[in-house]
C-alpha cells in the first residue's frame, strides 16, 4: 500500500490555472501507475488522467485533453496535474490514486488520497 496526500486545490476563475500535487509515501512510488480522478456533487467519480511508471505514456479524459497535463517526479515521490483553461464544469473534488496496472477504471486503483477541492467560477 502507498499513502497519498493531495494539495493545490482552490477557487479560480474560468480560464485560470491550478497545479495539483500528490505526495506518496510507503512502498516504492515508481512501482505504481498513477492516476487522477474527480467527483462532482451528485455525479460518479470519473477518470481524468493516468501516467505510467516511468512517465513515458499518459492518457486523458477527452474533455481535458490539451488543457490538463499529468506528470510525475519519481525522485520526489510526487505526481502532478497541471490544469489550464479551467472551466466551471471542471469543478470537483480531485483524487490521486495508485494502481499496479495501466487502467482508467477506478476499480483498478487500490490506493487513494483524500482529495482536494477545485472550484471554478464563471
Amino acid at each position: 500500500q502507498v499513502q497519498l496526500v493531495e494539495s493545490g486545490g482552490g477557487l479560480v476563475q474560468a480560464g485560470g490555472s491550478l497545479r495539483l500535487s500528490c505526495a506518496a509515501s510507503g512502498r516504492s512510488f515508481s512501482s505504481y501507475v498513477m492516476g487522477w480522478f474527480r467527483q462532482a456533487p451528485g455525479k460518479e467519480r470519473e477518470f481524468v488522467a493516468v501516467i505510467t511508471w516511468g512517465g513515458d505514456r499518459t492518457f486523458y479524459l477527452d474533455p481535458v485533453k490539451g488543457r490538463f497535463t499529468i506528470s510525475r517526479d519519481n525522485a520526489k515521490n510526487t505526481v502532478y496535474l497541471q490544469m489550464n483553461s479551467l472551466k466551471p464544469e471542471d469543478t470537483a473534488v480531485y483524487h490521486c490514486a495508485a494502481s499496479n496496472i495501466i487502467a482508467t477504471s477506478a476499480q483498478q486503483f487500490g490506493s487513494w488520497g483524500q482529495g482536494t477541492q477545485v472550484t471554478v467560477s464563471s
